[in-house]
């Protein structure tokens, strides 16, 4: 469990969907993590992989999560991509983290994209 819980927002909407409070198209659930539908997606395949942990970013993650957690977490978007059946057409993983990434929800999440070409990407706006 983090131990920045002063930064995590225990009311941030995958804590309440977490706690049941919110419904999800769960697509899968291991005892560390739980993946489900994004509800604006953004490609055919459009999938979050988030820890049960309380963890704002990839580095309170990173800092503070156990071994087993990390691991099963990495396992588990292995695992979504091949439920969602891009193991082979390919897919991308995101994770924003912070401000200038516009990181929207407070809590560690991964994106899984696919289902079609994806393109580059970033544009090139410097």
């Amino acid at each position: 469990m983090s131990n920045n819980k002063s930064a995590y927002d225990d009311n941030n909407i995958f804590a309440r969907i977490l706690r049941g409070e919110i419904p999800c198209k769960k697509i899968y659930e291991d005892t560390h993590s739980l993946a489900f539908e994004d509800i604006h997606p953004q490609a055919p395949v459009h999938t979050l992989v988030i820890p049960k942990g309380k963890y704002v970013s990839m580095k309170d993650f990173a800092e503070n999560a156990p071994d087993a957690e990390i691991a099963a977490l990495l396992r588990s978007v292995a695992k979504v991509a091949e439920i969602k059946g891009l193991k082979e057409s390919g897919y991308r993983i995101l994770a924003n983290a912070g401000a200038d990434a516009h990181q929207e929800v407070p809590h560690l999440h991964f994106h899984i994209f696919g289902g079609k070409a994806l393109g580059p990407m970033l544009v090139d706006r410097i």
